[in-house]
């Protein structure tokens, strides 16, 4: 019993192999580092500083690219089937919950899919979801690329989550994850948009106490920037949106991830999947 148990455990719905896990790796790093560059740089007082519009366009492709690597062992219709349908799921949910006061249903079903799918599909429907939901808001920007990519981290974490502990200790494990992937994502997205909302400071004229100077020290603009995300979300669009995650996951959640697994389980995939150690 416990055998089959543990395969059932195993299925990943989308293939993650060990090659697929070194780009994943590496291209989110990549992704990071293009999140973090506020707190990276660092020129003369005199020195021009142009925000580095090339990662607009580097980020779409390194997340085409950790994509097409992903669906490279084969992916069963079924498959597509269920991450078309989440997709759409979670955009409706977006749109209409439209995070009001921090009240988005979005990250909740995220969570639980996953879980239940494995870090690679929760990837990918990281991505896949928070496009169309853009579309369907009317949300497509400069800011999407990075949502899109820190989502997909989030639906990656899920499924990377210890795979041991089950029942009530699970439904716990996964509110408290998404407590924490809220408070997260407020963070970094929040980091991809500081220094175009507040604007860099520049010799000679005045700019707020929190706005990035490339010209300071690191720990200067990392306390800038703590300071911004906790007056602009932190305490109200963050905290609304943990809220949303823990309740969600505990009230909808066992029920939810029961009927996610039996989807999971009837899901082939195709090729192999490296599940050696």
């Amino acid at each position: 019993m416990s055998t089959v148990s543990s395969r059932a455990e195993a299925v990943r719905a989308v293939p993650l192999s060990r090659r697929s896990a070194m780009i994943l790796a590496v291209a989110s790093l990549g992704g990071l580092m293009m999140l973090v560059w506020p707190l990276l740089v660092r020129v003369q007082p005199e020195t021009r500083v142009d925000p580095p519009f090339l990662f607009l366009a580097l980020l779409p492709v390194v997340i085409a690219v950790v994509l097409a690597e992903l669906s490279e062992g084969g992916l069963d219709t079924r498959v597509l089937a269920v991450l078309g349908v989440l997709s759409a799921v979670i955009a409706i949910l977006r749109a209409v919950s439209a995070g009001t006061g921090g009240v988005e249903l979005v990250f909740f079903m995220l969570v639980l899919a996953g879980r239940a799918f494995g870090p690679g599909f929760g990837f990918v429907l990281g991505v896949t979801s928070l496009f169309a939901s853009a579309l369907l808001t009317a949300g497509v920007g400069p800011w999407l690329p990075f949502q899109m990519l820190v989502s997909a981290w989030v639906g990656m974490g899920a499924g990377l989550l210890p795979r041991r502990v089950t029942g009530r200790a699970e439904i716990a494990m996964l509110a408290a994850y998404g407590v924490v992937a809220a408070y997260a994502y407020g963070l970094l997205t929040n980091l991809s948009g500081w220094p175009f909302l507040l604007g860099i400071s520049v010799p000679g004229h005045d700019q707020t106490s929190i706005s990035f100077d490339p010209a300071a020290p690191l720990v200067d603009n990392l306390q800038a920037f703590l300071a911004y995300t906790l007056i602009t979300s932190t305490t109200s669009f963050d905290t609304g949106r943990a809220v949303t995650n823990a309740i969600a996951i505990v009230v909808l959640g066992p029920a939810v991830l029961a009927t996610l697994r039996r989807a999971a389980r009837r899901a082939t995939v195709i090729g192999t999947t490296d599940v050696t150690a």
